[in-house]
């Protein structure tokens, strides 16, 4: 299972999410079956890594993002990865634009796997003040949490959540589509920071 996840520059939301994501699918058991990256649909930050009040507040609650670098959403992508997550809709039209009509099942919202918030969307915390990358934090857990849940239920695995997950799990009914389409190789999970080569 190969995940993609997505914002416009790469170095807040999505770099975010990857980190977030690789720590839970790590502590479940599951490293040896998930594939992880993230991605910017615009090329502006290429090469940097995650904005410092990102990095700041993810190390405060025990992710380091520190080896991340940007890049741009690549044509190859849509057919690499089984699951293209985007932070916002307005993410998700640039992904749907780049992506071939018969791959279009692979672009979602990220919080439609969301438990607690009820947002359709990862606001983004560039031009804001520091607290809107601890709130990003909070969604990308609570989504990480139910996209984790949606996996182990379909690989037969919930029995490696642990209960508060296996409670999140049967919290707020998915969006029709939400569920992961999957085709599962023996994939060995990059360390953090690696990129998927294409």
């Amino acid at each position: 299972m190969k995940i993609l996840f997505v914002c416009m520059g790469n170095i807040c939301r999505s770099p975010t999410a990857e980190g977030v994501f690789r720590h839970f699918v790590t502590k479940a058991g599951l490293a040896d079956l998930i594939e992880i990256d993230s991605a910017g649909t615009h090329g502006y930050h290429v090469g940097e890594a995650p904005d410092s009040r990102t990095q700041r507040a993810a190390a405060t609650r025990g992710y380091d993002l520190s080896s991340l670098r940007a890049r741009k959403v690549a044509p190859a992508d849509m057919d690499y990865f089984d699951l293209i997550l985007a932070m916002d809709r307005s993410n998700l039209d640039n992904l749907r634009r780049l992506c071939p009509p018969e791959r279009q099942h692979r672009l979602k919202l990220f919080m439609q796997y969301a438990r607690q918030f009820d947002d359709s969307e990862v606001p983004d915390p560039y031009y804001g003040l520091g607290h809107g990358f601890d709130l990003v934090l909070d969604m990308v857990e609570d989504a990480s949490q139910g996209l984790l849940a949606s996996i182990c239920r379909e690989l037969g695995k919930e029995h490696m959540l642990s209960p508060k997950e296996e409670q999140q799990a049967g919290g707020k009914p998915q969006e029709s589509g939400a569920g992961v389409d999957l085709q599962l190789p023996t994939l060995q999970i990059p360390p953090l920071g690696a990129k998927a080569l294409h």
